[in-house]
C-alpha cells in the first residue's frame, strides 16, 4: 500500500490521505465467489422470484423490516434452496450447516464461512446453527439505459433490520433509495472511461460497466472496496472495473473521464463530541465542505463533453441562499465553459435532518444516545447559523471549447419537488438538460428563429367558472422527467400548443399577437421568456425546420 499526503481528509482532527494502487480484491476468494454465483443462479435467487415466493404484500413488509408475513408464507412452502436462502439472508433466521450445504451445494457451509457470509453465533442452542454475517441481497435496479430493471446479487454489511446493534464505523451499505435515484438519473449513452467516486458496495460501478468502457471505482474504505470487488466478481464484471483506494479525486488525478457518478459521503455531521463516525455517510469535513469539494474539483477531471452527476446536501445559512452557494461552488471550479443544472429535491429543517441521521445510526428516541447525538447535531447547526438543508442532484457538463469565443458557462439552479418519471428518467433529464442549455445560450433572435417542438408528455389543464366561456386559469402539466405544473396565460398556452416544428417561434408569436390583439413586441418578449423556462422543464425542445 502506497501512502501520500498531498491533500487532507479530516477524521476528528486527524489529517490523512491514502492512495491505494495495489489491485483488488484481496479479501474474498474469487473461486469461492464463482461457486456462490453458480449456487445462486441454480436457486433462482432473484428479486422477482423472492417476491413470487413470499407474495407481494409479505415481500413489501420484509423490506420495511416486518418479517412475520414472510415467515408465515415460508411456513406454507416446501424447503427449496430459494426458501432457505430467503430465511437466512433476508429474514435473519438461523440454519444448520447441513441445510446450507443442500442450498449451496457448490460452495457449501464451509465455503460460506470462509467467505464471511455466515457465522456461528455465541449463545445459539445448537453449535451447528449459522446466521448471516453479511447481507446477500438479490436486487433489481432501473438503469437509465433501459426501461427494464437489471438483476444483481449484492454483498454488503447487514441491513438495519437484520443487524443486532449499531453499525460498525466502516459499515458498507447495500442499495438505498438515493443510489437507485443516481443510477436512474445518469446519462444513458456508452462511454470510454467512467468513474464511480465513493463506490461503497460497488453497485454504481456495476451499472457503469454496462456502458461498455473501462470503469474506475474509488473509496477511502478498504472494506468497501473489498466488498465492491467481490460484487464485481459475483456479477462477472470484474474484468471491466478497476478499484483504487484514496480520498476524493486523489487516486484519479491523472485520469480524464467521459462520465463521473458519485453518491459521496455527504451527510453533514457535527465534528465535536464523541459520536460514532460512519465512513459510508460522513466525509469527515465541516458542514457541506465535502459536497463543495466534489462539485468544485470534479469537472476538471472531465474530458470536453464529459458529464458529472452527483448527489449532495447543502446548507442554507441565516441570511443566505443554499442554491446560491452551490452556484458559487461550480463557478469556483474549472476554468472554461460549463453547463450545470442543480435540482433541489427537498429542503428540511436542522431538526428534521438531525433526527433522520441519528436514527440511521441505530439510536432510538427515548434513549440517552439519541438525545446526546441529536443535541450535538442541533448545537452544530446553531453555532454555524444554519437554518435549512437542501437535498438534491447536481449535473455538470464540461463544454468543448470549439468556438471562438468559447461558449459562456450556464448554471441553472431550481427547486423541483415533483415526482420523477418511472421509466427513461436519465434519457429525459439529459434531453431537458441539453434543451435548457441551448435555450439559455441563444440570443433572443435565435430563440424566435427556432422551430420549437412540444413534448408529447405535456398536457393543458383549464379551469372554468360556471357560466364563463373563457377559462379562469390555464396550467401546463408534464410528468417527464419531473412532474411540473406551470401557470400560463392564453398567449403562452397557445404558443406551446402551436409548437409542432412547423413554424418558428417568431412566426407563432406574430400570429398570436394579431389573433389576441396584443402588442407584437410584448408577445415576442413573453414567448421568448416562456420558451427558455419550458426548455429546462422538458416541455419544449429546439427542432429542425420541417421539410
Amino acid at each position: 500500500m502506497a501512502l501520500a499526503v498531498p491533500a487532507s481528509h479530516s477524521r476528528r482532527g486527524m489529517v490523512i490521505e491514502v492512495v491505494e494502487r495495489e489491485p483488488y480484491p484481496r479479501g474474498m476468494d474469487t473461486a469461492l465467489l464463482l461457486r456462490l454465483r453458480a449456487d445462486l443462479a441454480a436457486a433462482d435467487y432473484r428479486a422477482a422470484t423472492v417476491s413470487g415466493l413470499l407474495g407481494d404484500g409479505a415481500d413489501a413488509a420484509r423490506l420495511r423490516g416486518v418479517f412475520v408475513p414472510a415467515e408465515r408464507a415460508l411456513a406454507e412452502r416446501d424447503g427449496s434452496a430459494l426458501a432457505l436462502l430467503v430465511r437466512l439472508f433476508l429474514l435473519g433466521a438461523a440454519v444448520t450447516a447441513a441445510e446450507l450445504d443442500a442450498a449451496l451445494p457448490a460452495l457449501g457451509a464451509a465455503g460460506a464461512r470462509e467467505l464471511g457470509l455466515v457465522a456461528a453465533e455465541p449463545g445459539e442452542a445448537s453449535t451447528d446453527a449459522l446466521r448471516a454475517a453479511l447481507s446477500l441481497n438479490p436486487v433489481a435496479i432501473a438503469d437509465s439505459r433501459s426501461d427494464e430493471p437489471v438483476d444483481w446479487w449484492l454483498l454488503s454489511d447487514l441491513d438495519d433490520q437484520l443487524r443486532r446493534g449499531p453499525a460498525r464505523p466502516d459499515h458498507v451499505m447495500g442499495v438505498g433509495g438515493a443510489t437507485r435515484s443516481l443510477i436512474a438519473q445518469a446519462p444513458p449513452g456508452d462511454v470510454a472511461l467512467s468513474l464511480d467516486l465513493g463506490t461503497g458496495c460497488g453497485i454504481v460501478a456495476l451499472h457503469l460497466a454496462l456502458r461498455g468502457g473501462r470503469v474506475i471505482a474509488t473509496d477511502i474504505s478498504e472494506r468497501a472496496l473489498e466488498l465492491a470487488a467481490a460484487n464485481a466478481v459475483l456479477n462477472t464484471l470484474d474484468h471491466a472495473i478497476e478499484f483504487r483506494r484514496g480520498d476524493l479525486f486523489a487516486p484519479v488525478h491523472a485520469d480524464r473521464f467521459d462520465l463521473i457518478l458519485s453518491n459521496p459521503p455527504f451527510v453533514i455531521t457535527p465534528r465535536a463530541g464523541d459520536g460514532p463516525i460512519y465512513e459510508y455517510r460522513d466525509g469527515g469535513l465541516v458542514g457541506d465542505a465535502l459536497a463543495a469539494a466534489v462539485v468544485r474539483d470534479g469537472p476538471a477531471l472531465l474530458v470536453p463533453g464529459g458529464t458529472m452527476l452527483c448527489l449532495a446536501n447543502w446548507e442554507t445559512p441565516w441570511g443566505g441562499n443554499g442554491l446560491g452557494r452551490v452556484h458559487d461552488w461550480i463557478a469556483a471550479g474549472v476554468a472554461g465553459p460549463l453547463t450545470a443544472w442543480v435540482i433541489e429535491r427537498d429542503r428540511v429543517s436542522p431538526a428534521q435532518y438531525a433526527e433522520t441521521w441519528v436514527r440511521d445510526g441505530g439510536a432510538r428516541p427515548g434513549t440517552a444516545a439519541f438525545t446526546e447525538l441529536l443535541s450535538a447535531w442541533l448545537d452544530d447547526f446553531s453555532e454555524r447559523r444554519v437554518i435549512g438543508i437542501g437535498l438534491g442532484a447536481i449535473r455538470i457538463r464540461r463544454e468543448p471549447e470549439t468556438t471562438d469565443p468559447a461558449p459562456p458557462s450556464v448554471v441553472h439552479v431550481e427547486q423541483a419537488t415533483g415526482s420523477l418519471s418511472a421509466a427513461g428518467l436519465g434519457r429525459d433529464l439529459e434531453a431537458a438538460f441539453a434543451a435548457g442549455a441551448t435555450a439559455a445560450r441563444m440570443s433572443d433572435a435565435e430563440v424566435l428563429a427556432t422551430h420549437w417542438i412540444v413534448s408529447p408528455a405535456v398536457t393543458e389543464e383549464r379551469i372554468h367558472e360556471p357560466g364563463h366561456e373563457s377559462p379562469s386559469a390555464l396550467t401546463l402539466l408534464t410528468d417527464r422527467p419531473i412532474a411540473r405544473r406551470v401557470a400560463a396565460d392564453p398567449l403562452l398556452a397557445a404558443a406551446v400548443g402551436a409548437s409542432d416544428g412547423d413554424l418558428t417561434l417568431g412566426q407563432i408569436a406574430d400570429a398570436l399577437a394579431t389573433l389576441l390583439d396584443v402588442d407584437a413586441a410584448a408577445a415576442r418578449e413573453a414567448v421568448i421568456a416562456g420558451a427558455r423556462e419550458l426548455a429546462w422543464l422538458g416541455m419544449l425542445s429546439p427542432g429542425a425546420p420541417r421539410a
